[in-house]
């Protein structure tokens, strides 16, 4: 049996519905929306969700934790929240809000200019630091990514963007002799 998949769900304080295999969850912070596989069955049992498997087969047992993990990962997004936070490294780069947009000036000879999902909120509390909350897991690591995707960190002297808890491992560099 599988470990995660075994575990209930709490769902206290949200609102839980399914209809046939879409699964909905609605809490403080939003809603979200999830279509199960055909082969898991959820169910609730007061205040607890539970994630069946028909039988043993590989791809039911690796589905079964997977369900479990997401239908976690929605009730704590519409409950807590999930946020991101980056760090812009390097002399001259920053970032600041324009309304909704993102507005990056990171070395290159144009800004970058970031139209983030409605889904996400950003917030750039200094110009070397931004922060990516939402309420959806994959969505808040999927922007975060994208942005530092526009310049990631380099191995020799550091300079980029990077996850606040990230750590760069530097290269030496070239020796004279």
């Amino acid at each position: 049996m599988s470990r995660i998949g075994k575990n209930p769900v709490n769902i206290k304080d949200i609102t839980f519905t399914q209809k046939g295999q879409s699964i909905k969850v609605k809490g403080k912070l939003g809603e979200l929306e999830m279509i199960v596989h055909p082969n898991i069955t959820v169910e609730v049992d007061g205040e607890q969700i539970l994630v069946k498997r028909p039988n043993d087969q590989k791809e039911n047992r690796a589905l079964h934790g997977l369900t479990r993990a997401l239908i976690q990962n929605m009730v704590n997004g519409v409950t807590e929240g999930y946020s991101k936070t980056l760090d812009i490294v390097g002399v001259g780069y920053k970032a600041e809000l324009k309304g909704t947009n993102l507005f990056l000036n990171i070395g290159y000879s144009h800004p970058i200019y970031f139209m983030p999902p409605k889904e996400i909120t950003l917030e750039v509390p200094t110009p070397t630091q931004m922060k990516i909350n939402g309420i959806d897991k994959a969505l808040v690591g999927q922007v975060a990514d994208k942005i530092r995707s526009f310049r990631k960190p380099e191995p020799y002297k550091g300079k980029g963007i990077k996850y606040s808890t990230e750590i760069i491992v530097k290269k030496a560099g070239k020796t004279a002799g």
